[in-house]
């Protein structure tokens, strides 16, 4: 099995990369620049929704429910972390770069849209530092100073970057050597932060429970002003996207990666990776770097241009200075959650064959019931 980026393989397109990419890039332009001149102001709301029996929020706001989903997420970090540690080093005989690479990173995609933001309660770091709070009878909200609101989402983002570079950048992603580094350095960092500003840090600053968050915020199922369940179309729910500072790196961090992946599989870029002088790694990490740059570069013209033709028309309609001042301050920042439904069509278009058949084989590795024979 190939392990380029992580775990599977991709296949070739059926039509030039080139041709691919750009009616990608043409379809994103052409889409920001609609919305700049036919939709400039949103027509989305989140307090939208049909309420659901009270029953039923009773039960998922219910202390059964959380704490089993606590329980399961420390369960299975317990479970890779014991593969990880007592297991065959073949990953074709470890189940544990699987579980992280397809039922965890891919499988967030569909659990998210389902449910909601579900990693926020199977977080195991979260509960971590919410037993150690408890341990040391200390309140788990309060930390030793308040969430800077500058930092908005950029350490997930940071976080994104990092995990997308082990995947798809690193010399060997699916080592477990190399995963136990990785997760004992994030463990340890957002303990860290946690303790000093709360668990509010989760929110802003693990990258898994972004993600899991953003993509749960195109679930059917969502909270109303009130906090009640509701059923509602998902683009309402983005409506309640936080607009903070980093939110667009974040969703460019995922276009750009999802790009990268499927480009890191074409033959003239494994010849590149193969013959660039500064080694597979080097190479490998300029041309991830070079597609999230890219996704943010497309971006910030795509919401230049749409902010250029949205002021124009609000001027040709007789607004006045501030209304105009306003609306070139929203900026980028206005438009990054749109990035959203882009990003989790393409994660969903590029990883769904991946998940649909290296998931089972994972949980088959994982209870021993496909295990085969060391290589030669």
């Amino acid at each position: 099995m190939m392990l380029a980026h992580g775990v599977g393989d991709r296949q070739d397109l059926p039509i030039s990369v080139f041709y691919a990419y750009a009616g990608a890039f043409a379809a994103l332009f052409v889409s920001f620049l609609a919305l700049g001149l036919l939709w400039p102001e949103s027509r989305f709301s989140a307090a939208a929704g049909r309420p659901l029996p009270a029953w039923l929020r009773r039960v998922v706001d219910g202390r059964v429910l959380r704490r089993s989903l606590r329980v399961a997420g420390l369960a299975g970090a317990a479970l890779v972390l014991g593969h990880l540690l007592l297991g065959p080093d073949d990953p074709d005989r470890n189940p544990a770069p699987g579980a992280i690479y397809v039922v965890l990173w891919v499988g967030l995609v569909p659990a998210s849209l389902l449910f909601g933001p579900v990693w926020r309660l199977l977080n195991p770091l979260r509960t971590l530092h919410l037993l150690l709070c408890r341990a040391l009878r200390r309140d788990p909200d309060a930390g030793g100073r308040p969430l800077p609101s500058r930092l908005g989402f950029w350490p997930a983002a940071a976080g994104l970057t990092a995990f997308t570079w082990l995947e798809l950048a690193s010399p060997e992603p699916a080592s477990r050597t190399t995963l136990l580094t990785f997760i004992t350095g994030y463990a340890i960092a957002h303990l860290l932060a946690a303790a000093r500003y709360g668990s509010a840090w989760f929110a802003r600053g693990d990258a898994f429970e972004v993600y899991s968050a953003l993509l749960g915020h195109l679930s059917p199922l969502g909270r109303g002003p009130q906090g009640r369940l509701v059923l509602r179309h998902p683009f309402h729910s983005l409506d309640a996207v936080p607009q903070l500072p980093g939110l667009a790196a974040t969703a460019c961090v995922l276009l750009g990666s999802t790009a990268y992946d499927g480009f890191s599989a074409t033959p003239s870029w494994i010849d590149t990776l193969q013959t660039s002088p500064l080694g597979r790694t080097g190479a490998a990490t300029l041309g991830l770097l070079a597609a999230i740059a890219a996704a943010a570069a497309l971006f910030t013209l795509c919401t230049s241009a749409a902010r250029l033709i949205s002021g124009a028309r609000l001027n040709s309609d007789g607004l006045n200075s501030d209304a105009l001042i306003s609306t070139r301050k929203a900026g980028s920042r206005a438009f990054a959650h749109s990035l959203l439904p882009i990003a989790t069509g393409y994660l969903i278009a590029h990883y769904f064959s991946l998940f649909a058949t290296e998931a089972p084989r994972t949980v088959t590795l994982a209870y021993g019931t496909d295990n085969p024979p060391p290589a030669a």
